[in-house]
């Protein structure tokens, strides 16, 4: 009798998206000449102007990825906003959107595990709260937009230039026995309860996939526990992980800054799964 050759499931590679593995124009940081700067592919549009974009040489190491491991987006973005993205490769089965309230399966949200994130959140103070916090005591000299996103979590954009360093650890710290997180990534201020997490998230798709192993990345403090959950990880030279000098067992600090760091975490996972 014949048998079906065993096929064991691949591992996870989930990485946050803006700052990891896509950038915008302002955040490419590329400092060779013009004649050296890589080709770069665009992977994001918004109102038929181009937003994002990898190196070619990173959209094909993405996509080969594809092949060998389950390629996980895992990113804050809402899903209106993760799904203008268009990466290499084929779409993914998975992905994790709102930090972690939406587990999308086949681009669908599942709505037993956005259920269990609802009730997770009953412990930490309401989004009206925070929201109500946020604006009540922002400026306008510094303030350009504020928005509430999923029903999850808030955040304002704001001009980093004259955005106070004092108002940020003022509202961290009456966030903080609140139940509530604050990050700042570019122009972005996020609010998001502890009790939402990427790691949270990633987990229930490794138990649902089997996946034996799991690497990750990110470049902020909201990808903090993905990436120490994670068997290994690597965060890049900028954000906020680096600028406080996080670190965690397992996770590797890269030196290389905007788009190219991109690039060389997708080596450094495929250097990872060849070894």
């Amino acid at each position: 009798m014949s048998r079906t050759p065993r096929t064991d499931p691949p591992p996870l590679f989930a990485s946050d998206l803006d700052r990891t593995l896509i950038y915008s124009a302002a955040a490419l940081s590329l400092t060779v000449p013009d004649a050296e700067a890589p080709r770069l592919l665009c992977v994001e549009t918004y109102q038929g102007a181009p937003l994002s974009y990898m190196t070619e040489d990173a959209a094909a190491l993405l996509a080969a990825l594809a092949a060998r491991c389950a390629v996980v987006p895992t990113t804050t973005r809402t899903r209106a906003q993760y799904r203008r993205v268009r990466l290499p490769g084929p779409e993914p089965r998975y992905a994790v959107c709102a930090n972690g309230g939406h587990l999308l399966v086949d681009g669908e949200s599942d709505p037993v595990w956005h259920a269990r994130v609802r009730r997770s959140l009953t412990e930490c103070a309401p989004l009206a709260e925070v929201s109500a916090r946020m604006r009540g005591t922002a400026h306008a000299d510094w303030l350009l937009k504020e928005r509430e996103a999923e029903e999850l979590f808030a955040y304002l954009v704001v001009d980093r230039a004259r955005l106070p360093d004092t108002w940020v650890k003022e509202l961290a710290d009456w966030a903080e026995p609140r139940g509530w997180g604050i990050s700042l990534q570019g122009r972005k201020l996020y609010a998001v309860p502890r009790a939402l997490t990427k790691s949270g998230a990633v987990a229930e798709i490794a138990r649902r996939t089997g996946a034996p192993y799991t690497y990750a990345a990110g470049d902020a403090l909201l990808d903090a526990d993905l990436l120490a959950a994670a068997d290994r990880a690597w965060r890049p030279g900028h954000g906020e992980l680096a600028d406080s000098g996080w670190t965690a067992p397992r996770v590797s600090a890269l030196a290389e800054r905007g788009v190219l760091a991109g690039e060389r975490i997708l080596r450094e996972v495929t250097g990872a799964l060849v070894g």
